[in-house]
């Protein structure tokens, strides 16, 4: 069996290192000097995960290796993969002029194509998912025969929540048989107490139960996903990028609502209990804090974890 490997989107990452508003993800989330990234790293490895790939920008890499990667290349094997706009970009396709904004997480994922062997899982760079989701996850790989059969992990939405303000996220259909039926993005959610309601225009809001299962953007997937998200990124850049060309972003859950709709995949719900913990607002971070060094005390997690 090929290496079971995570890849982390980290583009937006490596150029928080250096200062502005986002330099709250590279902030340190315990006494140790850990990013959550770190925890990432250490939950996959501890559910049998033998290699990493960084999605990042170029100019990121000896920030990103020495920040990041020397830390953790000693326990697992790593690799960089490298999103630009020019990267996978099809044949008879330009980049709009004036455009610097990422292609979005459904081409950060595809660049990671070469450094793959096989089953992979897809996370985000600044969000803490939990041991249990990744151990969800290994064990979706080891039993999955099918190669048509790819995974999402799903949390109850009550457990992703800040009190500091809105957040975004997938809310998912489930069927009886515990498999995706499609996932809509909702961009503004918030907490009304274990609930929550979402807009869509600011002004009318809609109640959405606490129990709701919602992706985080923590993806299973067989290899040969990748030929679907460089198939698809031909179609998004020919159907829907003239509607904003600087802007318009190519996200990876769109490709697995396709592929569902076309019933060309199925995707099983991975349930977990687990808490989401993030860095949405800069007043997340004590309460991040907080939670992780809960965990160690329960021994949850060692004091270093390298």
């Amino acid at each position: 069996m090929e290496k079971k490997t995570l890849v982390i989107m980290a583009a937006g990452l490596g150029s928080r290192f250096g200062a502005g508003a986002g330099k709250k993800q590279v902030t340190p989330v315990d006494d140790a000097g850990h990013l959550i990234i770190d925890y990432s790293i250490y939950d996959a490895i501890r559910a049998g995960f033998e290699k990493v790939v960084f999605v990042i920008k170029p100019e990121s890499r000896e920030m990103f290796h020495q920040v990041i990667g020397s830390r953790v290349e000693k326990h697992i094997e790593v690799a960089y993969a490298y999103q630009t706009l020019d990267k996978y970009l099809p044949e008879g396709f330009a980049i709009p002029e004036g455009r610097e904004k990422p292609w979005g997480t459904g081409h950060a994922a595809l660049c990671a194509r070469d450094e793959v062997p096989g089953a992979f899982v897809v996370i985000n760079a600044d969000d803490f998912y939990g041991r249990d989701a990744y151990e969800a996850a290994s064990r979706f790989i080891d039993e999955s025969a099918n190669e048509a059969e790819h995974a999402m992990v799903g949390y109850n939405l009550r457990n992703t929540m800040t009190p500091f303000g809105s957040v975004a996220r997938g809310v998912c259909t489930v069927n009886e048989n515990g498999n995706l039926v499609s996932v809509v993005e909702r961009t503004k959610i918030e907490a009304r107490g274990e609930d929550a309601a979402f807009t869509e225009d600011g002004e009318t809001w809609t109640e959405i139960s606490g129990d709701t299962t919602v992706s985080l953007n923590l993806w299973v997937f067989k290899n040969n996903i990748f030929d679907e998200m460089q198939a698809r990124f031909a179609s998004f850049l020919k159907d829907e990028l003239s509607a904003n060309p600087l802007k318009k972003e190519y996200y990876l859950p769109s490709v697995s609502n396709q592929l569902l709709s076309e019933k060309k995949a199925v995707f099983k719900v991975l349930p977990t209990k687990a808490r989401w913990f993030g860095m949405t607002y800069l007043e997340d971070l004590p309460n991040t804090k907080a939670n992780i060094a809960k965990m160690k005390e329960n021994g949850e997690y060692p004091e270093n974890l390298w």
